[in-house]
């Protein structure tokens, strides 16, 4: 005969007393992420977009990749078209010595030799002084990898960053001071100025303005004479021509 142990009035109240520790257990856990997350949020961060997300001017490297197969030395047509741009751009933006790193003791190392001279070459024809070339023999760690000639330099380079950073809720919330004191929650902006950064051709731009121009002295010189005869300085078009200019389109 089984013998069954009649339950008590302290079961539901052990259930009810250990139901609400982990529901406050939770809520410190919660509380405690909270604040993990909110390290960097909105209390000292600057208003305007720009200075939460400003555009930095550093120095970074443009490279190129060479391929060279084992029988076959010197560059394809593609291959020297985009040495020559590379050389041309140095002699635009390049802040330091053009660095080439040649593979050594690869099956591809005579024909990538002979490679490497062709983009020396192209490299003088194209202006770049040969001491502003810097060869450097390598070994490839990953005998899996078809070793390549890689070529670089060092440009100035407008960044911007890092975006996607969430510290606050964008919702109404208890924990969201930004939002009940009408704030740009803390990415807003990131991405406009990433972006500005990437299409930026100059950085030098958005530190100092450009040199300007001459002056078109033919036209200023004739604006001048009629301002001194007292006429017009406008600039008058025959008939025919805003005739074309407003039959455009049809």
């Amino acid at each position: 005969m089984t013998q069954t142990t009649p339950r008590t009035s302290a079961d539901p109240r052990r259930a009810v007393s250990l139901a609400g520790a982990l529901v406050g257990l939770a809520m410190t856990l919660g509380a405690c992420q909270h604040a993990a997350d909110n390290s960097f949020a909105m209390v000292n961060a600057p208003a305007d977009y720009r200075q939460r997300h400003p555009i930095a001017v550093t120095e970074a490297d443009r490279s190129i990749v060479v391929f060279v197969g084992r029988s076959r030395g010197g560059l394809t047509a593609e291959q020297r078209a985009e040495v020559m741009g590379m050389a041309q751009d140095w002699i635009r933006e390049g802040t330091g010595a053009v660095t080439i790193d040649v593979p050594a003791d690869t099956p591809n190392a005579r024909t990538a030799q002979e490679s490497l001279r062709e983009i020396q070459a192209t490299f003088t024809a194209a202006g770049v002084p040969p001491r502003g070339i810097l060869v450097r023999k390598y070994h490839p760690e990953d005998p899996r990898q078809m070793p390549a000639i890689r070529v670089n330099y060092p440009k100035m380079k407008a960044v911007a960053g890092p975006c996607g950073l969430w510290p606050e809720d964008l919702g109404p919330s208890i924990h969201n001071g930004s939002y009940i004191e009408n704030k740009q929650y803390y990415n807003f902006g990131c991405a406009n100025q990433r972006n500005l950064a990437a299409m930026i051709e100059d950085p030098t731009d958005l530190v100092q303005p450009r040199a300007e121009t001459p002056a078109y002295t033919a036209r200023r010189n004739i604006a001048f004479d009629k301002y001194r005869k007292g006429t017009s300085t406008a600039t008058t078009y025959p008939e025919a021509d805003r005739a074309k200019l407003s039959d455009t389109g049809k």
